[in-house]
């Protein structure tokens, strides 16, 4: 696996280098935002890690870029920007995972192996369950070919339902595949993004078939996944 991590701080950037080498990653690493985002689109790389403040260009405006070119990528964006605005922002930017420094490397590198792990149905490039459809190369969304425009973190949520459709997912397993934590940090995230997707999926005229199953978790209606 390929990484490319752009990082100013030589010192993070090393630290991190030595880790993922020895977890047997190919790491390649660039100081600047408009290098970074030239590497990123150009070269072959599995999973971007980016700090969000850099010279040159601004870790937003390459996350930008880089959901433009390859919305499949998947990009840890990493800051010390750690206010509950900053991260929706950065998530609903088209940011994978939002990790904040001070952080431990067994857990980034935990959410890295779980956004890296690519099922063989993942490789389809469209999601059909019932009336909704999802573009996995484009990230649109219909629903009775009428469009829903969802945030990135919205999106990732409804794919993931789409990929298990008529299974009741529990709150960990839906934070693991979505957000990637291998452990539960105590936060009501997916209840919040379930909310906000059921609104959405409304907006088509039909009641939203996201079912909450009490004390166990929630269910994308049990309808035909077409592909």
């Amino acid at each position: 696996m390929q990484i490319l991590l752009i990082e100013d701080e030589e010192a993070i950037a090393d630290f991190l280098a030595r880790g993922l080498e020895a977890e047997g990653y190919e790491v390649s690493w660039c100081e600047r935002g408009d290098e970074g985002q030239r590497r990123a689109l150009d070269e072959e790389v599995d999973l971007v890690i980016l700090d969000r403040m850099l010279p040159g260009r601004d870790g937003m405006q390459v996350l930008e870029a880089i959901r433009r070119s390859k919305p499949s990528l998947p990009v840890i964006m990493l800051t010390a920007r750690d206010a509950v605005e900053d991260r929706v922002e950065g998530l609903d930017a088209g940011a994978t995972d939002y990790v904040v420094k001070p952080f431990s490397f067994d857990e980034l590198a935990a959410r890295m192996r779980a956004h890296l792990r690519m099922p063989d149905h993942e490789q389809a490039t469209a999601l059909e369950v019932g009336d909704i459809r999802a573009d996995l190369v484009r990230r649109e969304v219909k629903r009775a070919d009428c469009p829903i425009h969802l945030s990135a973190k919205e999106f990732d949520l409804l794919a993931y339902l789409m990929r298990h459709p008529g299974q009741v997912l529990s709150r960990e397993q839906i934070l693991a595949g979505v957000w990637g934590y291998d452990h539960d940090p105590g936060t009501n995230v997916v209840q919040v993004y379930i909310g906000y997707l059921r609104r959405r999926l409304q907006e088509s005229g039909s009641p939203a078939p996201i079912e909450t199953v009490r004390s166990v978790g929630y269910r994308l209606g049990r309808l035909e996944a077409a592909r």
